[in-house]
């Protein structure tokens, strides 16, 4: 595979699941380059990436001197990438980066600008978590899709993937949760061509660290009208 893939791991307290991460990323066969954003962590985290950063050459640390929110740190991460494609990784343990080859595939193949992981659409393994997380994704989703008119069945997955030079021409905005919607209402604005993928999951609970609470799916709701109306913005080319 010549093509390579910039990793972009936002990390806000994650110290107990950061270094395995890492290393699941690295056993990917695939040319890598992975960016973690630490999001002023009080729990060490960044001194463990900076660690991981240290003994991998393809590793790079960015660090935020406050707590913006996962957002943001998306943001410096998307703007330091250099690969020709970007994923979006959490520093937990729910998304299993097995999956990038089937993620990758669509782009590689020339179909797609954009390729979306779901938790629905397959039949890989899924840990059985929270109804009304579920129920609060569906609505989110559909919600989502009548504003953009795409078919998505899990809008709010971490697992997207994107061509760098489309994610790169978008002017992104949200600091928090609100990223999902946002980069899918600008993409569709965008005239991207998106693609679905099934992905395996392994939920976490809040006593594990799970950071979504009920105000993010309000937020996410705001976005999905606001993004709606809102002009797309561009960037020039880089």
């Amino acid at each position: 595979m010549s093509a390579t893939l910039t990793v972009v791991i936002p990390a806000y307290n994650e110290a107990g699941t950061l270094q395995e991460v890492v290393a699941r990323v690295q056993a990917v066969d695939i040319p890598t380059e992975l960016i973690i954003v630490d999001d002023a962590s009080t729990d060490g985290s960044a001194e463990l990436a900076a660690r991981i950063a240290a003994e991998a050459d393809n590793v790079t640390l960015l660090r935020h001197d406050r707590n913006h929110g996962k957002g943001r740190a998306l943001r410096t991460g998307l703007e330091a990438a250099t690969g020709d494609f970007v994923i979006v990784q959490d520093a937990d343990l729910e998304y299993d980066p097995a999956d990038y080859p089937k993620l990758l595939n669509p782009l590689l193949q020339g179909r797609a600008d954009a390729v979306y992981g779901s938790r629905f659409l397959t039949s890989s393994e899924h840990r059985v978590l929270y109804f009304r997380h579920y129920l609060g994704n569906r609505l989110l989703t559909l919600l989502s899709n009548l504003a953009t008119d795409l078919n998505l069945t899990d809008m709010e997955s971490c697992y997207k993937v994107f061509r760098r030079e489309l994610l790169q021409s978008i002017v992104l905005e949200e600091d928090r949760f609100g990223f999902e919607p946002e980069i899918t209402a600008k993409i569709a604005k965008a005239g991207a061509r998106v693609y679905e993928v099934g992905i395996s999951y392994h939920g976490r609970t809040y006593a594990q660290g799970k950071k979504i609470r009920p105000i993010d799916g309000v937020w996410a709701l705001w976005c999905i009208l606001k993004y709606a109306m809102k002009p797309l913005r561009r960037r020039h080319a880089r």
